[in-house]
């Protein structure tokens, strides 16, 4: 079946985003319940706050959601758009799904004139890094950090609105 993107909170997502994190993230790092109590709190509080015209949630559905990212723009004007829980499922990993995703949430940015989108992310993701670079975000901080449950090289990247 060919993933269909949908836009906006569905029901049930919350608790899809945060098992696609903790089973990835279990499997190939190690995570655990830390980090996994950490996405369905942070998503919850996220999708509570949600305001369509500043934030977005793009789900990649193949039926059941297998695909994510979203955009939290609450604080876009002062310090960026915050990019946050992009993930594909096992599914639909290496098949354009995420390339797709991450393109509608930096249009949705640019669209609303957002000056700057960053994301966290942790050394040692490398296809993730490559996509992020290849739409133009760049590695603007690095060092050990324990914001996911266990100890990291926590990473920060950076991209500048393309400018008219």
């Amino acid at each position: 079946m060919t993933p269909v993107v949908s836009e906006g909170y569905e029901p049930g997502c919350i608790g899809r985003i945060a098992q696609l994190h903790a089973s990835y993230y279990a499997a190939s790092h190690g995570f655990g319940v830390a980090f996994e109590a950490k996405v369905a709190r942070e998503l919850s509080e996220f999708c509570l706050a949600y305001v369509p015209e500043r934030d977005g949630i793009w789900l990649a559905r193949a039926p059941e959601v297998e695909g994510s990212v979203i955009l939290d723009g609450s604080n876009a004007h002062e310090a960026g758009a915050h990019l946050r829980w992009f993930i594909t499922s096992d599914k639909l990993r290496g098949h354009g799904i995420g390339r797709r995703l991450l393109t509608q949430a930096l249009a949705f940015a640019d669209a609303r004139n957002y000056r700057k989108t960053y994301l966290w992310t942790f050394e040692g993701l490398g296809a993730a890094r490559h996509l992020y670079e290849s739409c133009g975000f760049r590695l603007v901080h690095q060092s050990p950090g324990s914001q996911w449950g266990t100890v990291v090289n926590e990473q920060r990247f950076e991209r500048e609105a393309p400018r008219p």
